[in-house]
């Protein structure tokens, strides 16, 4: 009887990280109770602030909650409005979370105002921020010591998965931008695969089974816990114009942007290029494990009924890996004539320099990965816990999600991917930067597969002209409640 492979023990692990998981967050709330009463009372804005949001939201205009302000301000005898101790707004896809995803929307309504669960599917991010913030803000400026206070005290819960997560903490970050401050902090419920970003800020890795009891420390805790910070990412991409990109949700087309010009560039320039740019707060990819998440993302988008939760969907995406190159490759050819060498050059800056410095790619890695969280594919730490003497002897520092760096690391192939991803062995370790550049020319090979928070798509190369990928940190990190 042949032992199981490498790519069966990455199934297993996952199916076992999520069910142990699970029951972890039923037991930990042995002994636990909170109040409802008392929850509410803490995270319930008063009734005319969530009229006041509701309409302004609904027709687009902040000034649409002056009414339900002055009619609780007219008259001698009506007692102040009062801000609650820390009020909370949540944002809810209805349809994640499996079946779940309505139940719980609906005890979220119930444990506070039904107006501060927001659906993404009838309302996005950017409108309630516009919209909803932006009347709190226009009361408090007319006078309003509780809708000041309201908006002073705000914090943001989101169930959903890394991307939900991702889309609300980028709106959030205009904010910031626009000089409205203070951005509200983050926690989360996870809903996703994934949910990595979920497990760096202690919130766990699925939804648990007892999800209704659990549901309620959620909130307990997204108004008492600490703070911390979490980096984000630029990418711009910039190819020559008439190459063809269908791209992510995660990418949007830009105007021209110019490249750094202290590193120089081989060869000539196309006198035209189009220009993507998307933020990420995980990992960039580039390689085998992108051309994996982009078949899978396309067989799940044709056969639905295929992926009907997060476990199922980690059984059929290491079930799909292996039919990809991964595993096999490597004993009928010679991995090299796969390896990004053959298409990639990579520079970066180092922690606290402002000089470019290229890095040398292994002829065997197929895949390389800029990855900001200790958390990767489900909780998995590519990078590993690595020490002190090592550290020291390659020049890289602990990371941290808040460091201003990227780990750079590279997979060789599905063998080693798996062991890297069952903790056996730590990833091909590259680089740490501050900011990366990548530079594709095509060749023997037409297109590159990418991805960026779980988001792939296929880059087509030319042949005569270099397309380039720059990654810089955004300057306003994100503020999230530790679980």
């Amino acid at each position: 009887m042949e032992s199981p492979g490498p790519e069966t023990v990455v199934a297993k692990v996952a199916v076992r990280s999520s069910v142990i998981e699970s029951i972890k967050g039923w037991s930990s709330l042995s002994g636990v109770r909170i109040r409802k009463d008392e929850l509410r009372q803490k995270i319930t804005m008063p009734e005319y602030l969530r009229l006041a949001i509701k309409d302004a939201i609904a027709s687009k205009d902040i000034d649409a909650g002056k009414p339900h302000y002055e009619l609780i301000s007219t008259g001698h005898d009506k007692p102040p409005q009062v801000a609650p101790e820390s009020p909370l707004i949540v944002f809810i896809n209805s349809k994640s979370g499996g079946r779940y995803g309505p139940e719980l929307m609906a005890r979220l309504q119930d444990l506070m105002g039904e107006e501060q669960v927001i659906d993404l599917l009838s309302v996005k991010p950017h409108e309630f921020i516009q919209y909803g913030l932006g009347c709190l803000e226009k009361l408090a400026s007319i006078g309003d010591g509780c809708a000041k206070e309201t908006r002073e005290r705000l914090r943001i819960v989101v169930a959903g998965g890394d991307g939900t997560v991702g889309w609300v903490l980028g709106c959030l970050g205009e904010l910031h931008k626009a000089g409205r401050d203070p951005v509200p902090p983050t926690a989360i419920v996870p809903l996703g695969t994934g949910n990595d970003l979920s497990r760096s800020f202690g919130w766990g890795g699925s939804f648990p089974f007892n999800w209704k009891a659990a549901i309620k420390k959620t909130l307990d805790k997204s108004i008492r816990a600490p703070t911390s910070r979490l980096d984000s990412w630029n990418l711009v991409i910039s190819m020559p114009n008439g190459t063809d990109l269908d791209a992510p949700y995660s990418l949007k087309r830009t105007e021209e942007v110019v490249l750094d010009q202290d590193l120089k560039v081989d060869g000539p320039l196309p006198e035209k290029v189009s220009c993507y740019q998307g933020v990420f707060y995980n990992y960039f990819s580039i390689g085998m494990d992108a051309q994996v998440a982009y078949g899978f993302h396309h067989l799940r988008n044709e056969k639905p009924y295929l992926a009907q939760g997060p476990i199922s969907n980690k059984i059929i995406y290491s079930s799909y890996s292996c039919k990809q190159g991964w595993f096999f490759t490597p004993c009928i050819a010679d991995p090299s004539l796969r390896g990004l060498n053959n298409i990639l050059r990579l520079h970066v800056k180092r922690l606290n320099s402002t000089t470019w410095e290229p890095i040398a790619i292994p002829s065997s890695v197929r895949s390389i990965v800029a990855l900001n969280l200790h958390s990767y594919a489900s909780g998995r730490n590519p990078w590993g816990n690595l020490k002190p003497d090592y550290l020291q002897k390659k020049g890289f520092v602990e990371a941290k999600a808040d460091d201003g760096l990227l780990e750079v690391f590279g997979f060789k192939h599905g063998w080693h991917a798996s062991f890297v991803m069952a903790d056996l062995i730590s990833a091909k370790h590259i680089a740490q930067a501050s900011e990366i550049r990548f530079e594709l020319r095509g060749g023997a090979w037409k297109e590159a597969f990418m991805q960026m928070d779980g988001e792939p798509w296929k880059q087509l190369m030319n042949n005569e002209f270099s397309t380039f990928l720059d990654i810089k940190r955004v300057p306003f990190q994100s503020v999230m409640i530790k679980g």
